[in-house]
């Protein structure tokens, strides 16, 4: 219960959607804390390129790095991929092999968690610029990596509840549907307004979000 709207819960419409879908948004909440895709050694790096990549630098962080896993090891892949790219799997390791190989030759750390969090970022701002150089990215399209990684750590991020809070979204409109066709400031019954008015862009802007 963080953000713009502290005091919504989008599982309290959960009444109005049917059992299908209240079992599908339930067992987002529910994700396995163990992975299968992703090894012992590759965990730490995909957990600290989750919370780098989306500004995740407490608790209750959204389980991005499980949601991710689990897709992976499941094969449930986008349904396309880049001519000059790997497929998606390889993508994911060889990136985060190419983080951890630039953390060691250029900042003398084993890995890419054990940076400090303005390194960090640093790279991650160079990789989304396909600016990083290594052995392993040297088997990519980087700034097609950036994309493949992106794509999937946004979809795994804006699936959760937790996500749908901190933005208000009133999740699934099956069976309900909606009732307000007019302007979008009329808002539904099942929707809140924010704590602020302010646009979150220029809050960000001023270091304040």
């Amino acid at each position: 219960m963080i953000g713009r709207y502290p005091d919504y819960d989008v599982f309290d419409a959960s009444g109005t959607w049917d059992r299908a879908t209240a079992q599908v948004v339930a067992a987002r909440m529910g994700v396995r804390a163990d992975f299968e895709f992703f090894s012992a050694d590759e965990q730490p790096t995909l957990r600290t390129f989750c919370d780098v990549a989306l500004a995740q630098n407490a608790e209750p962080r959204v389980p991005v790095p499980e949601l991710i896993d689990e897709k992976l090891a499941a094969g449930r892949l986008d349904g396309y991929q880049y001519a000059d790219m790997p497929d998606d799997r390889d993508t994911w390791r060889l990136t985060l092999a190419g983080l951890d190989e630039v953390a060691s030759a250029h900042h003398g750390q084993p890995c890419f968690a054990a940076l400090d969090v303005s390194t960090q970022e640093g790279m991650v701002g160079d990789l989304s610029h396909g600016q990083l150089t290594s052995d392993s990215f040297g088997r990519l399209n980087v700034s097609r990596a950036w994309s493949v990684c992106m794509r999937m750590i946004l979809a795994a991020f804006y699936s959760h509840p937790w996500a749908w809070n901190e933005i208000g979204f009133g999740g699934p409109a099956y069976p309900r549907g909606f009732m307000r066709l007019g302007p979008t400031g009329i808002r539904e019954p099942f929707e809140r307004r924010g704590a602020t008015d302010e646009d979150p862009a220029r809050v960000e802007q001023r270091g304040e979000g």
